[in-house]
């Protein structure tokens, strides 16, 4: 568990608890509480330099839009309180829109920019397509501490089995084309051209589609973008993929590679040690699609492999 999460369940566990039992208690099965959404230390990634803002104590109180109604507002006002009455720092107005009572069909809703229907737990392939990848980790990152109604739970479940199976299919198809048209098409014609800034555009659209493969293919959510390459070298037991990304995110552009050097495209030009490093991490994706048996032919042009793909 890490340290956050930690000190938000012991603000619940001292605090909270009591509040919801001794001023709620005839409500108090109908509450689910716990820390999940925006902000970093609801992932596990915040440190000294995150804590400069919207950064406190504090828990989500999720509840159904009837019991909004009911008793939602006096909880709210209940729990508002407490904070107040509690010594913190930097608890901004946007940490509060992040943290207290809420319905769980706001908070589902909001994070996932649809309309979500939390009541019935069920999502639409459609609807699942529309999403963003990193909402749908905010969605499902933290703690629930307790919920005994359990509709919070079967919603936050439904996302967490994953996207349904050809739904994962086309987002590995879409994947395999934008980085296979960044850094393995565009990127040399750009630096054929001349073009540094084209082509330091395809190198971000290549390494973020290349992230965004390896969680895919490990049926995991990314976070937000700047969380991504510490989630996925958490997932990356073996090193070998976030080191290669690491490397070509490192590796300074040379136009020198390029003096003299005619652009063709069935051929690469690998005195480019990015062009080398982008078939490198190319390979390991295709290694990674044979190996659960989502390709047909062998090839790390990664274009080659969309139809393979494709839901039928």
């Amino acid at each position: 568990m890490n340290s956050a999460i930690n000190r938000n369940r012991q603000f619940y566990e001292l605090y909270v608890r009591d509040l919801i039992h001794t001023r709620f208690s005839e409500y108090e099965n109908r509450i689910a509480v716990g820390i999940a959404g925006e902000g970093s230390d609801c992932f596990g990634y915040d440190d000294e330099i995150s804590r400069d803002h919207d950064f406190g104590t504090g828990v989500c109180l999720w509840i159904k839009e009837e019991d909004m109604e009911e008793f939602g507002y006096l909880l709210s006002i209940a729990y508002n309180e407490l904070v107040d009455s509690k010594e913190r720092s930097y608890y901004t107005d946007r940490l509060r829109e992040r943290r207290g009572v809420m319905t769980i069909h706001d908070f589902y809703s909001d994070i996932l920019r649809i309309d979500c229907d939390t009541e019935h737990c069920t999502m639409s392939d459609e609807q699942w397509l529309k999403l963003d990848h990193s909402c749908l980790k905010t969605a499902v990152n933290g703690e629930v501490f307790r919920d005994d109604a359990g509709e919070f739970t079967a919603f936050r479940n439904l996302l967490l089995n994953y996207y349904p199976d050809s739904v994962w299919r086309t987002r590995i198809a879409e994947q395999l084309h934008a980085y296979a048209s960044a850094l393995q098409v565009n990127y040399a014609r750009c630096m054929s051209r001349n073009d540094i800034v084209a082509a330091e555009l395809c190198r971000s659209i290549g390494i973020t589609s290349a992230m965004e493969l390896f969680f895919l293919l490990k049926k995991e959510y990314p976070p937000y973008y700047k969380w991504t390459f510490a989630a996925m070298k958490d997932l990356d037991t073996e090193g070998l993929f976030s080191a290669k990304i690491q490397e070509i995110a490192s590796e300074r552009i040379n136009p020198e590679a390029w003096l003299s050097t005619r652009y063709h495209p069935n051929r690469q030009n690998y005195k480019d040690s990015i062009v080398c490093l982008s078939e490198e991490i190319a390979s390991l994706l295709e290694e990674m699609l044979a190996d659960q048996n989502l390709i047909r032919t062998r090839g790390r042009y990664l274009e080659i492999h969309v139809k393979d793909l494709l839901p039928k």
